[in-house]
């Protein structure tokens, strides 16, 4: 029976620890390097980090990116894609096309948040006039196609790169405040103080949104008059509680989800040379029960845009519900066909053979944001975001130079490295079309042919310009640990 009293005792004091950590509260705990005791963060489950509405989790791996292309009459094969070995490291992707009913949310959120901002609304409207052509008659999608409920779910297009990515800011803030407000570290929108400006997750980690709910965490290092901690805080991007911004993918992460090889494994071996996203024959579903369908939505040959009826027809003759068809093996849908998507990178014709071969990207436009040197104010624009300016070095600076807001090597650091490596970058947008603004898209569309469809396939359109057969859809930084499962 003494021995009961103390193993009783020892569980009773796991069982009060235990359920103090499901709280949620913040704790201390003693330093293993000091012996002081530090603010915990050992709520967080360190082997993955929390994951966005509408992601998927792609384990990354390596591939040969470039290793499925095949010849395109007219296109330089050794000109528009290099094969080389990368490897790309673990990220979210969407499971569809963001669809039009995803961007009317937008549109709504603008409207009733900025009612009297035309300026506002009318540039984040997708151009409809791309479905107008002299010698077709898609007028009415020009007037439907964003807006009619037929269309809802259909991929959103007419949207160029800048307003893409000017989505993806969005959506990270809409999904960060929801997040802080359902836990209650901010309070709940019924009883939310009425702010001159939205949401916006940097500021809030700087401090500069003051609103704090039942479950804010506390300040262990601040204290009342009494000793005991009592002030309340924001959370902290320590405390992993904030998910990571959503962005456009890399052009190597979009290739590498395309191809979904983590189902073409034969003896740890992948099939880098596969043409298109999915198994089986070709174009063609392999199951058992659809053998033989169009699994994809593009033009089957000049002027045939949908095929017969019965099994040789892919049920569209243009755009086609974000959730059509068969996904691929990680379980994304439509990344062949439907409509191209904007990736982040700059194109080059030479980017793969210049480029790192861990996460290759060009386009890095490297900024700050703008801050006040000595109070670490963020200065803020009229939409609630941080004012983003050049960087201004490479490293960082001393504190003279940050109070100076100048670094010695002021003259020389160039922040823009989109044409980095890049020898004929002084000729681009001079003797050839392609600039530092063309982005690449991927994926083909309904507007496209088969060979389109390859995921190593790569072309390009200005920044600022928008089609009927380019949509898009987001990713997201996956933290911790590289493996999505045991």
């Amino acid at each position: 029976m003494k021995k009961t009293v103390p193993y009783l005792f020892t569980l009773l004091i796991c069982i009060i620890v235990l359920s103090a950590c499901k709280t949620g509260k913040n704790s201390s705990s003693i330093s293993n390097k000091t012996g002081w005791a530090i603010e915990s963060n050992s709520l967080l489950d360190k082997a993955n980090d929390k994951i966005g509405p509408g992601l998927i989790a792609i384990e990354g791996g390596k591939f040969i990116m470039g290793g499925s292309a095949v010849d395109i009459p007219g296109q330089d094969l050794s000109n528009y894609n290099y094969k080389r070995e990368v490897t790309v490291s673990s990220f979210y992707m969407d499971e569809t096309e963001v669809s039009n009913g995803n961007w009317l949310e937008y549109l709504k959120w603008i409207r009733k948040s900025f009612p009297t901002d035309e300026q506002y609304y009318y540039e984040e409207l997708p151009d409809t006039l791309v479905w107008r052509n002299p010698l077709s008659f898609n007028e009415p999608f020009v007037n439907n196609y964003l807006r009619h409920p037929s269309f809802e779910d259909y991929p959103v297009v007419g949207v160029s790169h800048d307003q893409a990515e000017r989505y993806s800011v969005w959506r990270t803030d809409m999904v960060n405040e929801k997040l802080l407000r359902d836990k209650g570290y901010m309070s709940p929108l019924a009883t939310a103080t009425k702010r001159d400006k939205p949401f916006n997750t940097e500021v809030y980690l700087n401090d500069q949104i003051d609103d704090k709910g039942p479950n804010a965490k506390t300040d262990l290092s601040a204290t009342a008059a009494g000793g005991a901690p009592t002030i309340k805080r924001n959370v902290r991007l320590e405390d992993g509680v904030i998910l990571q911004p959503y962005r456009l993918p890399t052009e190597a992460e979009w290739e590498y989800a395309a191809l979904g090889l983590i189902g073409e494994k034969y003896k740890d071996q992948a099939e880098n040379t596969k043409p298109f996203p999915f198994n089986g024959l070709g174009i063609t579903s392999d199951r058992k029960g659809t053998k033989g369908q169009i699994i994809a939505n593009f033009k089957r040959g000049k002027g045939d845009y949908i095929g017969e009826r019965g099994s040789k027809y892919d049920g569209a003759a243009f755009t086609q519900n974000v959730k059509s068809y068969l996904p691929n093996d990680f379980g994304l849908y439509n990344m062949a066909g439907n409509v191209n998507e904007w990736v982040a990178d700059v194109y080059r014709a030479a980017t793969f053979e210049q480029a790192d071969a861990l996460n290759p990207f060009r386009g890095n436009n490297f900024q700050n944001k703008d801050r006040d040197p000595k109070s670490g104010i963020l200065n803020i624009d009229k939409f609630g975001k941080p004012v983003m300016i050049s960087a201004n070095s490479g490293k960082k600076q001393t504190w003279a130079e940050l109070q100076a807001s100048k670094t010695a090597g002021d003259e020389v650091y160039n922040p823009d490295q989109r044409g980095y490596r890049d020898e004929q970058s002084s000729l681009y947008g001079i003797t050839t079309l392609v600039n530092d603004k063309s982005r690449v898209y991927k994926g083909g569309s309904w507007n496209d042919q088969a060979q389109w469809l390859n995921p190593a396939t790569r072309r390009y359109l200005q920044q600022d310009e928008s089609s009927a057969d380019i949509g898009f859809r987001c990713a997201m930084t996956m933290l911790g640990t590289i493996s999505t499962k045991k």
